[in-house]
């Protein structure tokens, strides 16, 4: 399984941005998997953000972000997304995506497989 985010960048405080994060292999197309996003800002431990189970039926949220992110996906095009509004400086970190062999949704950076190569995220005051 391969997983390639992108859509970060620099925004303003109060800004939205919206991260996408593509998933591709074989078996990522014969499993089932939750997605979520991690982050992990300079000089910080990498820390959850949302996550979303196999058939969107559930969603968690870390409750710095709940209320102002939302995390959704499209099966058909094997992507996850992650919707930012009302963006913070203390948002500033690179975003990770991850995927889990599993149904459910899981906040725990140990139960997924498989993650990404990072998309920055600056937001300035």
């Amino acid at each position: 399984v391969q997983l390639q985010a992108s859509g970060g960048g620099l925004v303003q405080a109060g800004g939205s941005l919206r991260l996408s994060c593509a998933a591709s292999g074989r078996t990522f197309s014969r499993y089932a998997y939750a997605m979520g996003w991690f982050r992990q800002a300079p000089g910080k431990e990498r820390e959850f953000v949302a996550a979303i189970s196999w058939n969107a039926g559930s969603t968690y949220y870390a409750d710095s972000v709940k209320g102002r992110f939302t995390i959704s996906r499209d099966s058909a095009k094997n992507t996850v997304y992650l919707q930012m509004n009302s963006l913070k400086p203390e948002d500033t970190a690179v975003y990770y995506c991850a995927a889990a062999q599993r149904l459910s949704a899981t906040r725990y950076a140990h139960d997924y497989d498989y993650w990404g190569q990072g998309t920055l995220v600056t937001v300035s005051s």
